[in-house]
This record gives structure tokens, C-alpha cells and sequence, in this order.
């Protein structure tokens, strides 16, 4: 027999968007008043990376400024696998999104004229991105969502529940198998569904070294791919080149701003490093400066970001979230620089879905991080991120609103769920091979034998959650080892160039990873399979 959460007013639920970051908190609003359902593992505005993002909203809304300008710098960022008509569609829809956001109550800053107020940054052809005071812009839009939600009688919402598996009968959705977050043992809860809206965000926590929230472990790509559905370029992992060194898991961000406004980064002697490694130095794409900074740390010069002439004494007021991480630790950077290091911040790859946000499985959705719409490609151009999630969460709702879900299924009841606690020692084990084997700067050999220890741990957790993790770390290292060049995000030690036979996007599969971890088993030395496992 199914267990029912009282939220919950039958056996069938319309639509459940799962995960309350900005994606699925936008889609339900703009579904209203349609009833939705929203899950979220933690409270609403505690578990979502939205809710840590600095930088703030790409959109061309200044003077002289367009969308096709916009387009063309996503492409240009995106290694040769961006999806054109995708990133030409978001910059087009920019500007009735931020006019939503702004109808909600995003208080954007704006000049003394009264317009939008627009900054720069890294790989930009014009300041256009929309902020919060300064560095605040996550922090203030996902509060006035969340403000907006709870006055919405349309939308339910169920905190401290994780989705552990999805449903499917046919490659249909037929509903999801919850459990309440931090009690693996305890019963699990199932919910019968017509539709969901995966919203869940990124896989950062997969890595010993993160900007990402905890609940950003890879579980929302896992559900979809343990389903059936096909995922989309997950090699391309983007690496924040400045997150704050001091001790925290997650690292605070140093938003790329910062360098927007002018601030440098040097090694321990003093010196600017990036300036000889690319015209735009500490405003080239992302992934060129992160390999700058892991090479300084690497070559025990270390790295750190100066703002000490760019800002001084205004920093605190220009970026007071960085101000704070930093005092905080004991570090004032008015007056002094501040070690950084990259890591991992956001996911290129994801759930590929289409223009309209569908999965492969039907009655499947994905929006924002957890999805892959091709609008990044290998390396996703600075503040594009909350663009595409909120363009495409409209999108998913627009087409759920227009889609026949024929007659009303019956409840389900799913298979019974073997769980066990999180071990933490093998969460941390998982997450130091993803930052060793699968991190800033890979190789072949590093890459076989994650894969190999990914698919012990993924075939034998006992817990879902690591199970979960594994199998998400698992797809994204054998799609890095199949692609032997250095494209945007995923950079080869043994292929650094890029090769032009390459420049197609990886459509994969969980059946299709777990063939490869197969044969690597079958090749390995007896020494590295017993390290492996």
C-alpha cells in the first residue's frame, strides 16, 4: 500500500517540480494557478545554489546592447558546441524574464537615471549583467520568489524530502519515491505523478572542492539516468578559478565581478600571472584562468586575488557576501590579497532535453542546472546560468500547460527501497577521486581508474544516496575518458589540444557508462582493480 504525505489531496498529483532553486520556483509560479506540488530537501532558500549566485542575470538590456550580441558571445565561450538557436533564443527572452523577476519583487539595482543598472564580465562584449547590490543578486532573487511562492495558493510545498528514485512504466513517468532528508532508514514515502519537473541543480558536490550547497551531489542527474534517460555532454564541468581557501566546505565564491571591477590575480611573489597566458587575462574564459590558478597552487607559487588598489576601502560596500566570507577568516581585502583556488561550480552537462525542456522520458522535464539545453556547450559563458534556467522554466511550464496528459493513472505502489546512512568516509572517498581523477586537468590513465572505483561503489552502496552519487560520478568520468581532447571545461594533459573531428556534443546513457567501466575492469591490472575497489 502507498504511503501518503497529508499534503498530498490524492493518489494521482498533477504536476511535482522537484527541487526549490530558481528554476523550479519560477516554473511553479508560472504555472499558476495550476496545482503543483514542489519538493524540496531542505527549507526553501537553504539547499539552492541560486541563493549563493554573486555575479547576477546576463541580459541585453543596456544601451547599444543586443541579443545577437549576447548569442555571439555564449558561442564564442562555448567551445563549438553551443546550440545556436538555443543561445540566440535566450537572449531574446532575457529581457521578458528579468521583467517577470522584477514583477515579483527582484529589487535590481539601477543608475541615477533610474535604468537597469549593468556590469561586466569575464568574456563579455558589453556590460550586461543585471545584479543585487553588487554581489547579492542570488540571495534577493530566490528570496522574493520564495516570498511570491508562499503567497501562491496554487503551489504546495513539502520540505525535508529527498527524491531517491523515479518512476517510469513504458518510459512514462508514473511517480517518484521520496525519503525525508537525513533519515535513510525510515520508510519511504511514494507519490504517483503525470508530470515532473526535475529542478534540482548541479553534481558540485561530487567534488572535494566546491562553491556548490551540499544537497548539489549529483542525485537529480542520477534519477533520470538510472531511469533510462539520455544525458548530455557531462564531461563539462566548469571550475570557478577564484573560490575562497579558508577551511570552508562549500568554499565561498569570489564572484567573478571582482575582476570585472579590476581586480588581479598573483602568485605568492607578487607577480600577475595571466597575463601571459591570454590576451584578456583575468578576464578570459573561465576554464583558461582556472587552469592558471591550478598551475600557480600546483607549481607552490599559490594564487590569490588582489583588489587592494582596484577597490580598497569601497570593497565592502561594492561586495559585502565577499567582504564578509572574507572577514570571517581574518582576511581584510581592502588590505590584503586573498587565496583562492578553483572548484567545482557549475555543470555544462545535465539531463539533455529539448528546446521546450523535455527529457527523453515522457512526462519528464528538467530545468536550470540539472538539465543540458546546449545553450553553454564545453564552458558556459559568466551569468548565463540563471538566464537559461528561468527561460526555461517558463518554457516547461508554457508546454505543460499545453500538454495532454490523457486520463488520471492510478497510485502506484514501487518497489521496496533498501537504504542505509550516507557512510562519510565514503562520500569523502567519492568526492577526493572526482577532485584527483576527474578535476581542473585530467588524463586517461586517472580517468580509468575513477571509473573503475565509481562502478564498485555504484554497484555495492548500500546506501541510495551514495549510490546515487556514484552513478552520476561514473557517467560524467567515462564521458571525459571517451573524449580524448581539451575542449572548454574538459582540458586532457595527454590530448591538450582541441581536435575538430570532436566538435559534437556526447548523448549517453547510465547502460551506456556502465559498458565502459566493464571493459576498463576487464583491462586493469590486478593491482589497480584492488585499489579501485
Amino acid at each position: 500500500m502507498t504511503e501518503r504525505h497529508p499534503a498530498f489531496p490524492g493518489p494521482v498529483d498533477d504536476v511535482v517540480i522537484v527541487g526549490a532553486g530558481l528554476a523550479g520556483l519560477f516554473c511553479a509560479l508560472k504555472l499558476s494557478p495550476r496545482p503543483v506540488t514542489i519538493i524540496s530537501a531542505a527549507p526553501l532558500g537553504q539547499g539552492a545554489s541560486t541563493a549563493w549566485a554573486q555575479g547576477g542575470i546576463a541580459a541585453a538590456v543596456g544601451e547599444g546592447d543586443t541579443p545577437e550580441s549576447h548569442a555571439a558571445d555564449t558561442i564564442a565561450v562555448g567551445g563549438g558546441l553551443v546550440d545556436e538557436s538555443i543561445a540566440l533564443g535566450l537572449a531574446r527572452e532575457a529581457g521578458a524574464r528579468i521583467h517577470d523577476l522584477l514583477q515579483y519583487g527582484v529589487p535590481f539595482d539601477r543608475d541615477l537615471e533610474g535604468r537597469l543598472a549593468v556590469a561586466q564580465e569575464a568574456a563579455h562584449s558589453a556590460r550586461r549583467i543585471v545584479h543585487v547590490q553588487g554581489d547579492m543578486a542570488g540571495k534577493a532573487i530566490i528570496s522574493a520568489l520564495i516570498e511570491t511562492v508562499r503567497k501562491t495558493p496554487s503551489i504546495r510545498v513539502i520540505e525535508g524530502y529527498v527524491a531517491e528514485t523515479l518512476l517510469t512504466e513504458n518510459n512514462a513517468v508514473a511517480g517518484l519515491q521520496l525519503c525525508r532528508a537525513g533519515e535513510a532508514s525510515a520508510k519511504p514515502l511514494t507519490i504517483a505523478c503525470r508530470a515532473v519537473v526535475l529542478a534540482t541543480g548541479g553534481i558540485g558536490h561530487l567534488y572535494a572542492v566546491t562553491t556548490n550547497p551540499t544537497e548539489d551531489s549529483g542525485i537529480g542527474l542520477a534519477l533520470p539516468a538510472r531511469a533510462g534517460a539520455t544525458i548530455a555532454d557531462p564531461e563539462f564541468v566548469q571550475f570557478h578559478p577564484t573560490a575562497i581557501m579558508v577551511g570552508r566546505d562549500p568554499a565561498p565564491l569570489a564572484t567573478e565581478a571582482l575582476r570585472g571591477e579590476g581586480a588581479t590575480l598573483i602568485n605568492g611573489r607578487g607577480q600577475r600571472f595571466m597575463l601571459a597566458r591570454h590576451p584578456l587575462a583575468e578576464l578570459a574564459p573561465r576554464d583558461i584562468v582556472a587552469r592558471g590558478v591550478f598551475a600557480e597552487i600546483a607549481a607552490g607559487r599559490g594564487a590569490f586575488l588582489d583588489a587592494r588598489e582596484a577597490l580598497g576601502e569601497s570593497f565592502a560596500s561594492h561586495f559585502p557576501t565577499v567582504y564578509a566570507s572574507c572577514m570571517a577568516a581574518g582576511i581584510d581585502p581592502a588590505k590584503q590579497p586573498i587565496p583562492v583556488a578553483p572548484a567545482a561550480h557549475y555543470h555544462m552537462g545535465g539531463v539533455a532535453v529539448d528546446a521546450r525542456g523535455r527529457t527523453s522520458i515522457d512526462g519528464l522535464w528538467a530545468g536550470g542546472e540539472v538539465s543540458c539545453t546546449g545553450a553553454h556547450g564545453a564552458n558556459r559563458l559568466a551569468s548565463n546560468s540563471l538566464l537559461e534556467a528561468v527561460v526555461f522554466a517558463a518554457r516547461i511550464a508554457e508546454d505543460i500547460d499545453g500538454h495532454d496528459f490523457g486520463q488520471s493513472q492510478r497510485a502506484i505502489v514501487a518497489p521496496a527501497l533498501v537504504n542505509a546512512p550516507l557512510p562519510p568516509l565514503a562520500e569523502s572517498n567519492l568526492r577526493n577521486t572526482m577532485s584527483s581523477g576527474v578535476g581542473v586537468i585530467r588524463n586517461g590513465d586517472d580517468l580509468a581508474d575513477a571509473i573503475r572505483t565509481f562502478a564498485v561503489k555504484e554497484a555495492g552502496a548500500a546506501s541510495s544516496t551514495l549510490r546515487n552519487m556514484a552513478t552520476t560520478a561514473l557517467i560524467v568520468a567515462t564521458a571525459a575518458w571517451q573524449r580524448c581532447e581539451s575542449r572548454g571545461g574538459h582540458y586532457r594533459s595527454d590530448y591538450p589540444a582541441e581536435n575538430a573531428a570532436l566538435a559534437t556534443r556526447t548523448m549517453t546513457t547510465l547502460a551506456k557508462a556502465r559498458e565502459i567501466a566493464a571493459e576498463l575492469a576487464a583491462q586493469a591490472p590486478a593491482n589497480r582493480q584492488r585499489v579501485s575497489a
